[in-house]
């Protein structure tokens, strides 16, 4: 790691941003573990996204995740300190979706002589954290202190919404990360669930018959908040009609659309085909 703003970021790997955008952003990204069955991975190190996906349209195993270990963002923690950092303010996803940041608190509590850590929890996850860590990155590149971009993270993250339209509940159901699962269940094979995540949970948002209709329904939904969006991410799992979705969502709002791979963390739960919004709101509510 070069030297670094005194203030530096880290996340860890469900926040499905490239590595190209967080070198260039300079933010550490902490894996968590994927595991196919008795096999697993260091997630982005030892199994690429591409790598991912590939497998889960073979595997008859659906994947799981575990979260990093204490240890990890201990070095973490550390390699930020040797870098020159005073501080490190460090953004996880939902605490109520992973144990992730227990781990990241655990380091927190030992940490490198000199250096003071900030952890927040993002009450979100995929694209969702994602935008919170480029904000994050931004604000300390641009001389804001860890405490001051711990408070904006967080009082940004209950501006976000997450929604988002599977091709099946299967991995959601057996990973356990969905309540009310039941009641999106249906008898016939091409109803798609609809899901958002509040507060921190995944919780279902619906089903409608058909893809069309799902991708249909999330455009709606930024139609309807368009004059109130400030950010706006599309994020999806290795989908083919992720292109005319986010051609659909563009014109919509102010600021155009990133567009995010999910990666194996969030793909581990959401299945193959998942698409969905991410946005940022101008005000609460």
């Amino acid at each position: 790691m070069t030297a670094q703003a005194p203030v530096h970021i880290i996340t860890d790997s469900s926040c499905d941003l490239s590595e190209e955008v967080t070198a260039d952003l300079g933010v550490t990204v902490v894996p968590l573990e994927i595991r196919f069955g008795m096999q697993s991975f260091t997630d982005r190190v030892e199994l690429s996204t591409a790598d991912f996906w590939k497998r889960s349209r073979t595997s008859d195993e659906l994947p799981s995740t575990a979260a990093p270990s204490p240890g990890a963002f201990a070095e973490a923690y550390q390699r930020a300190a040797d870098a020159g950092a005073s501080e490190v303010v460090v953004i996880t996803l939902s605490g109520d979706l992973s144990a992730t940041i227990e781990a990241a608190q655990q380091a927190a509590s030992q940490p490198p002589e000199g250096l003071m850590c900030h952890v927040v929890d993002s009450r979100t996850v995929s694209a969702g954290l994602g935008l919170l860590v480029i904000a994050a990155a931004e604000l300390a590149a641009g001389g804001a202190s860890g405490s001051e971009v711990a408070d904006a993270t967080r009082e940004t993250s209950e501006r976000v919404r997450v929604h988002a339209a599977l091709d099946t509940l299967e991995n959601l159901r057996k990973g356990g990360r969905i309540g009310a699962a039941q009641s999106l269940l249906g008898s016939v094979l091409s109803i798609k669930p609809l899901i958002t995540v509040t507060d921190g949970r995944v919780e279902p948002a619906g089903k409608q018959r058909t893809r069309s209709r799902a991708l249909s329904h999330l455009v709606n939904l930024v139609d309807a908040e368009s004059s109130n969006i400030s950010q706006i991410a599309v994020m999806h799992a290795d989908c083919d009609d992720v292109d005319d979705f986010v051609a659909r969502i563009a014109p919509l709002t102010v600021s155009e659309p990133k567009v995010m791979l999910i990666g194996p963390v969030v793909g581990a739960h959401a299945g193959v085909g998942t698409i969905g919004v991410v946005y940022v709101t101008q005000e609460r509510g």
